[in-house]
Formats: structure tokens, C-alpha cells, sequence
């Protein structure tokens, strides 16, 4: 190296020697850092900061080194203005060669199996710089990794433990208790795992650490929040159920009053079904009526229950209970409606038939054909089976078929010529 080459290497080495002591520095007084030397840890972090403890002090005996050789070669560089050719042989072999010399106590050979271990390891300055670079990076990813876990989630659990005891004292006051409602158990269980999920965050957050794969920069991750998630979905859910709870005593008086109306209203339709099936069969022959169902005695049954829950305040029970029964409720009338639909339907068919009828000898009489003979005979026989109990309404469907197509004919005008020649019309 000549002098010019020997006087840039000083200066990058020199800025090199102060970036690292910065960093070192920073390190050094990093809060995670002081946090993991004063804290109780256990698992993963407890094993990765013994390593990380070792690669730094390691890392300042790397620095000790490294500045010693800098200053020898600064030294060196200072004893002439102009040096010497065995001046620039001596700092080449400073700056470039493997000149610094790490003791064991450093440097922390392991034991080969060719022999003894080393007492002492030789780098060039390039080569230890990148040994730093390569701890330096190691260790700050364990202390920025354990800080970026202590700063979320202990704090994140504690504000989900604030509102989990807000629940409990909510839960308590509507009588969800453990044992006596899921709800109340499952704010025991989720209780239990705030506590133990603090106590690791604590003591080993290396474990809550999820590194970024697609990052090598010291740092690079987030913690791992799945299983305060997975409490705080657990916490949500059940304050929504006692939001219900409350709800339901709120409003309890009213729904068992609409559910009583309901059942009421399913109790007279099925009383009315049951009376129209007893008119059907009086009045309509040869047909099928379904059977009715009595009164919804079960539903009652357990109305008086809801009632009973609501006088002694187990809004707990009684929540479940009345969505339950407005379902089915709903549904008993829903039935109660079919089944009076299905009863009258053979009433229904005989008012349209009377009204077909009815209204075909209107439309006669508006053509002036109420006096024909045919149509005469023939709606006087569709009428006595309409009007008749029992009543045929199969025959008498046919009855006012034959009327209508007797009408038809009477209304179409006939043309000159006609291959009945004036003959008798419609059926014999």
C-alpha cells in the first residue's frame, strides 16, 4: 500500500471503529437489554439470552481488539509524514493482514477434535469487523424481538383483564356464575389463560416472537398475538350472551306477554280448525279431512316455567328459554294456520263452485237466455248439489261443468248452415 491507500484505510477504519462503538453503546443502553438482565426468565428466551449475554461481552472483546490494532496502526502512521517502505510494509500488514491477535478469553474457541482448543484466534480487521457485524446483528434481534413482545402484549392483557373483570362483576349481577351457566364458565377458563399467558409473555417472550421470513434485519417480526386473540374473541362472545341476559330482563315482561298472545292466538285457530273439520264432515261427502291437533300444552308447560324464572331473576335460564319458545311459537301458529287452511279446504271449493255457477247464470241472463230449457234443468241440478248436505263435490264439480259448457254453447252465435241443421244441442 502506498501512503495515500495506507491514509484512506485509517479514515474508513476509523469511521467504521466509531459506528460501531455507537451501536455497541446503543445496545448496551437498550431497554430490552436492562429488561432481560434484570428479569426471571424461563424456555426459549432464557436460552437464547445466556447465548446473547456471551456474544456480547464477546463482541467487546472483539471491539477492545479491533481498537487496540487501530490505534497501533494510527501510531505507526504518525511516526513520519512521509514513512518509510518497511513503514508501509508494516501498516499493509496491519490494515490487511490477520494482525489482530483475540485472546481465548474473547474469542471462546471450542475444543476440536484435532486437538486442545486455541488460546488465541487471528483476524484481519475486515474479518473482524464482519465477525461484529454477525453478532452485533444476533444479539439486537434477541433484544429488540424480547422488547417489541414486552411492549404489546403484557399491556394489551392487562387492558383485556380490566375489561374481563368489568364482565365478571356484570355476569355476577344477572346470576351467571360458574357451574350454573356455560357463560360463567367460560369466564373462568378465559380468566385462567389471561393469567398464565401474562405470566409467559413475561418470563419468555422470545415464544410470543413470529420472526419475518422474507427480512434478515435485526428486529424483523412481530409478536405472536394468537392467543390473546383467541381470549379476546372468547371475551366478546360471552359479553355479547350477558348483553343478552340483560336484555332479557329488560324486556322479559314483554315477551312473555307476545308469547302468550301467540300461543292464545295458535290455541283459537286450532279450536276453529277443529269445528270447521266437524262442519266439513257434516256437509261435504267424499272428501278428506285431516285431523287437528289439540292445544299446545307443552309450550304452555314451559311458558309457566319461563314465568317462574322471571319471578326469581335467573335471567340466565330464562334467556335461552323464551328464544326458544318464540321460535316455536311462531311455528305452532304457523301449524294452527296450515292446519285450518287444510280442514277448509273442501268449504273452499264449494264457494267457488256456487260462485262459478252463480256467476255463469248472470252472464246467461245478460244474453237473454235465462229461459232455456237446457241451461234451466241443468243449473237447477248443479244448484241442489251445491246447496245440499252432504254435498258430492265431485259430482257436483261435473254438474257445474255441464252447465258451463251448455252456457258455451247457448253464447257462441251460430252460423247459416250449420252441421247440427238447428238440431238438439249438448249432451243427451
Amino acid at each position: 500500500m502506498d501512503r495515500d491507500e495506507v491514509d484512506r484505510a485509517l479514515a474508513r477504519l476509523g469511521e467504521e471503529h466509531e459506528a460501531i462503538e455507537t451501536s455497541l453503546l446503543a445496545l448496551q443502553d437498550h431497554a430490552g437489554r436492562r429488561l432481560l438482565e434484570g428479569a426471571e426468565l424461563t424456555g426459549v428466551t432464557r436460552d437464547r439470552w445466556a447465548s446473547t449475554e456471551q456474544a456480547i461481552a464477546l463482541l467487546w472483546g472483539y471491539f477492545d481488539a479491533y481498537a487496540g490494532a487501530l490505534r497501533s496502526a494510527r501510531e505507526l502512521r504518525a511516526r513520519r509524514r512521509w514513512p518509510s517502505r518497511d513503514d508501509l510494509v508494516a501498516l499493509t500488514d496491519r490494515l490487511r493482514g490477520p494482525s489482530v491477535a483475540v485472546a481465548s478469553a474473547a474469542a471462546r474457541p471450542a475444543p476440536s477434535s484435532d486437538g486442545p482448543a486455541k488460546l488465541s484466534e487471528r483476524f484481519t480487521l475486515e474479518a473482524l469487523v464482519g465477525r461484529m457485524n454477525t453478532l452485533y446483528a444476533r444479539s439486537l434481534d434477541v433484544v429488540v424481538a424480547a422488547d417489541a413482545v414486552w411492549s404489546a402484549l403484557p399491556a394489551r392483557i392487562d387492558l383485556l383483564a380490566a375489561e374481563l373483570q368489568r364482565t365478571r362483576s356484570l355476569a355476577h349481577s344477572v346470576g351467571v356464575r360458574p357451574g350454573e351457566h356455560p357463560a360463567g364458565d367460560e369466564l373462568d377458563s378465559i380468566t385462567r389463560e389471561l393469567s398464565e399467558l401474562r405470566v409467559q409473555a413475561v418470563s419468555d417472550p422470545l415464544a410470543f416472537w413470529s420472526p419475518a421470513t422474507a427480512s434478515s434485519a435485526p428486529g424483523g417480526g412481530r409478536p405472536d398475538t394468537g392467543r390473546y386473540d383467541r381470549a379476546a374473541r372468547s371475551l366478546e362472545d360471552v359479553r355479547r350472551e350477558i348483553e343478552a341476559v340483560l336484555a332479557v330482563r329488560q324486556d322479559s315482561e314483554t315477551r312473555l306477554l307476545r308469547l302468550r298472545d301467540v300461543l292464545s292466538r295458535a290455541d283459537r285457530t286450532l279450536t276453529e280448525a277443529r269445528a270447521a273439520r266437524g262442519e266439513v264432515l257434516a256437509r261435504i261427502a267424499a272428501s278428506e279431512v285431516p285431523a287437528v291437533s289439540g292445544p299446545p300444552t307443552v309450550l304452555q308447560e314451559r311458558l309457566a316455567t319461563a314465568a317462574e324464572y322471571r319471578r326469581h331473576a335467573q335471567w340466565h335460564r330464562l334467556s335461552p328459554l323464551l328464544e326458544s319458545l318464540e321460535r316455536e311459537a311462531e311455528d305452532e301458529l304457523l301449524r294452527a294456520r296450515e292446519s285450518l287452511t287444510a280442514v277448509t279446504a273442501p268449504l273452499a271449493v264449494r264457494a267457488e263452485l256456487r260462485g262459478r255457477l252463480d256467476a255463469y247464470k248472470a252472464k246467461v241472463a245478460r244474453h237473454g237466455m235465462a229461459e232455456d230449457p237446457l241451461l234451466i234443468e241443468r243449473y237447477d241440478v248443479a244448484r241442489r248439489m251445491l246447496w245440499s248436505a252432504p254435498c258430492d263435490l265431485r259430482a257436483a264439480e261435473q254438474a257445474v261443468l255441464r252447465y258451463q259448457r251448455a252456457a258455451a254453447e247457448v253464447l257462441v252465435p251460430r252460423q247459416p248452415g250449420s252441421a247440427d241443421g238447428g238440431g238438439h244441442r249438448g249432451e243427451p
